[in-house]
Parts: C-alpha cells; sequence; structure tokens
C-alpha cells in the first residue's frame, strides 16, 4: 500500500520531541546514560494520596464506565478547586472530564469549528495545536512570536493576521506558554479576551501549565473573560505530574455542555475512570502540599540550567516565568548553529537529549532549542557537566 492510499489527514508533521524521546529511549536500551531533557514529563510520581487512591479504587470500585462527562465527584471537586484558586464560581455542569487535554482540544474544536474554519496559533507553540486543526480540516493561522513584542500575543498581532487572513474564528493560547515559558499579563489575556467577544470569535485558553509558575500566579481566562465563547482546557499531567495517566478537563459554555456529551459519548465513551478517582485526590490540600515541592524543585533547576546556558554563550533565552522549560536562541553563541544538527550531536557526544525549535516554530525554529527541566536534580547536575563540556568546545571551534 502507497502513502497516496491513506487519508491526507495523516499527513501531518511529526512531533519531534517525541522522535527525540524515541531515539533517546533506543541509546539508553544499549547501556548509554542519557540525560532527558527532551519531554515535558515531570520526573516525580503523583502525590502519595493519588496513588492510595488509585489502589483504594481498584479493590473496591468496578472501574467501568463513567458517565460522558466524567464522575460527578471529580467534576464537583474541579468546581471546589476554582473557587479556591481562582476565586471564580463555576458550576460543575460545566466541567468535561476528558483523556487527557489532547482530547479534550478534539472535542472543543468539532463542537465550535465546522471544517475550513480559522484557528489562530502562536509560533512558536505547542506544535499538536496546528496538527490537530490541520487532521481536523481546519485552518491554522500562525501568528509569530519573538522578542520585539516579549514572546506574548497582543490584540495588534491578532488584528494585523485578520488583515492578512481574513476573520479569524477563534483563538488559541497558552499562559504559561510551550516552548517560552512566558506569561501573558492579567490586561493582555483580559484584552484578547475583549477582542474575541466584540468579534464573535472563540477564545480556547490551554491553561495546563498553571500551578507552574514561579513570580506571579497565572490568570485563567475565566477570570477575566466572556464565558459565552471561552473554552478553558487543562489537564493533571504537568502540573500534578499525572503525564501517563491521561485525564483532564475542559470548561465549556452551558449551552455547549451536550454538544460536547454527544461527541464524547461517541469519539471516546469516557475519560479513563481510575484516573478520575485518583484524579479526585490530587485537588485535595494533601496532594497540594507535595506539589508545592515540587515546583521548588523546578525553580531550582531553571536557574541552575540559565545559569549555565549564559556562562556558554547562550545568553537569548525567552522570559521562563512559568511551565518548566528553556527557550534558546542558539544564534547568540554562534550564527552558524542549526537546531537540529545542534541536538542530534549533543544527543551523540554529550548522551543529552533536547529538542529542536523546529518542533514549534516550521519558520524560524531551526535557530532555537528547547530544554526541560522537569527533572530530578541530580539529573539537572549532570546535564549541566555535559553541556559545559560540549558547549565550551563550540565556543574554543
Amino acid at each position: 500500500m502507497t502513502s497516496s492510499s491513506f487519508s491526507r489527514r495523516g499527513d501531518i508533521a511529526s512531533f519531534l520531541a517525541m522522535d527525540v524521546m524515541r531515539e533517546a529511549n533506543q541509546l539508553q536500551q544499549t547501556g548509554q546514560n542519557i540525560c532527558h531533557l527532551e519531554v515535558g514529563q515531570p520526573s516525580t510520581k503523583a502525590p502519595q494520596v493519588v496513588l492510595d487512591a488509585a489502589r483504594y479504587a481498584i479493590d473496591s470500585e468496578l472501574i467501568g464506565y463513567s458517565d460522558a462527562l466524567g464522575l460527578d465527584d471529580l467534576r464537583q471537586a474541579l468546581s471546589a478547586y476554582y473557587h479556591s484558586t481562582y476565586k471564580v464560581d463555576v458550576a460543575p455542569e460545566r466541567f468535561v472530564i476528558t483523556t487527557g487535554s489532547s482530547a479534550g482540544f478534539i472535542l472543543a474544536f468539532l463542537a465550535c469549528l465546522d471544517a475550513g474554519q480559522k484557528v489562530a496559533v502562536t509560533a512558536p507553540g505547542y506544535p499538536a495545536y496546528t496538527n490537530i486543526i490541520q487532521s481536523l480540516d481546519l485552518t491554522p493561522v500562525t501568528i509569530a512570536l519573538g522578542q520585539e513584542n516579549n514572546w506574548t500575543l497582543t490584540t495588534d498581532d491578532l488584528r494585523d493576521a485578520e488583515k492578512t487572513h481574513g476573520a479569524i474564528d477563534a483563538l488559541l493560547i497558552a499562559s504559561p506558554a510551550n516552548p517560552t515559558g512566558t506569561m501573558i499579563s492579567k490586561q493582555a489575556l483580559a484584552e484578547l479576551s475583549l477582542d474575541c467577544t466584540h468579534a464573535g470569535r472563540w477564545f480556547f485558553s490551554d491553561e495546563i501549565y498553571h500551578g507552574l509558575t514561579y513570580a506571579q500566579e497565572a490568570t485563567s481566562a475565566l477570570q477575566v473573560g466572556d464565558h459565552n465563547r471561552l473554552i478553558v482546557m487543562n489537564s493533571f499531567s504537568k502540573y500534578f505530574s499525572m503525564t501517563g495517566w491521561r485525564i483532564g478537563w475542559m470548561i465549556v459554555p452551558p449551552q455547549m455542555v451536550r454538544v460536547v456529551e454527544r461527541l464524547q459519548q461517541n469519539l471516546f465513551i469516557s475519560a479513563p475512570t481510575l484516573s478520575q478517582y485518583a484524579a479526585c485526590a490530587a485537588l485535595t490540600q494533601s496532594a497540594q502540599d507535595e506539589l508545592q515541592k515540587h515546583v521548588g524543585l523546578y525553580r531550582h533547576n531553571r536557574d541552575k540550567l540559565i545559569a549555565c546556558l549564559q556562562d556558554k554563550g547562550l545568553t537569548d533565552i525567552a522570559p521562563a516565568d512559568g511551565a518548566f522549560y528553556l527557550y534558546a536562541d542558539l544564534h547568540s553563541l554562534s550564527p552558524s548553529l542549526e537546531s537540529e544538527t545542534f541536538c542530534a550531536q549533543l544527543l551523540k557526544e554529550a548522551q543529552l537529549a533536547i529538542t529542536p525549535g523546529m518542533d514549534f516554530d516550521r519558520n524560524s525554529g531551526a535557530r532555537f532549542v528547547r530544554f526541560s527541566y522537569a527533572r530530578a536534580a541530580n539529573e539537572i547536575d549532570l546535564a549541566v557537566d555535559r553541556l559545559n563540556v560540549f558547549l565550551g568546545r563550540i565556543r574554543l571551534s
């Protein structure tokens, strides 16, 4: 069977971070000691109360399907979490429990948009955004970000994009962002939300890195925007250290709940029930106390990695206000460096895996690389040692 026999929906770019991880894992299986800074996956386990809740559920519950919208206990717990964390009241009925945020994006796009409609995304940005949009026969409109706008989107950027591409039907943003770690201010978020309201545009706010901030708390779009055309996406993967549990949630307008429920029933039936029981425990104070220690670890890792890179000449790094990434411009070290070659050499010569910037920006990413510092402190120490040697050789060459 030839590639032309398959649907064009599958003709999307690969997820380079996952490709790098696969190659790094293959090298590790040969006995090499690989430092994994390529994937945004915490090295920490889920909180102990989460593990205990999962074990209890296995022993005491059927673990069958849940309702398509999710367990009532989890939806109520999330409603209480938003009241305590963001000081906003969101009815439990508006929460939809999803198989990670990835399934949530599919549900949101299918519920809100028809084939051919335009979704604005930023570059650099999470590659799956564009790939999911394209696979659903939607049209991504990419808006370039950089140092000149502090790596954050403004309403002026959005209007300039409409002058070029015509009316945009939806906007998708993340704050803190992947791969930069930058955050949108509360005022800028409010301005984007208001602009979407006035334009009749859907506003998708990816808040998966909330909780992982190092100076000021992240603002939820729920705190500043019109809820009638707002979809908030989140997940237990990052802050809650539950990537492999594949459990997330979305918050939708009341009039959209039944639409998403029908889609969920037919596409996914329900999110994993065992993970839903465990997620209830993730929202307890005991879990929060443990998770805050993780944030302290990431802050330590961030500061140590930034100091290493800047000392060796990689000085142009996007403001790492949140998440657990550094997005660095290789040209601050040498204008001849190219990210995919750099990453391949770093893996081969220093046994250190990072992600080339082309994963996040197909136009300008060739000069950038992303480091994930969501690792144990000793692994970051080892990575810094290897970077010092590797980058030192580059500066001397």
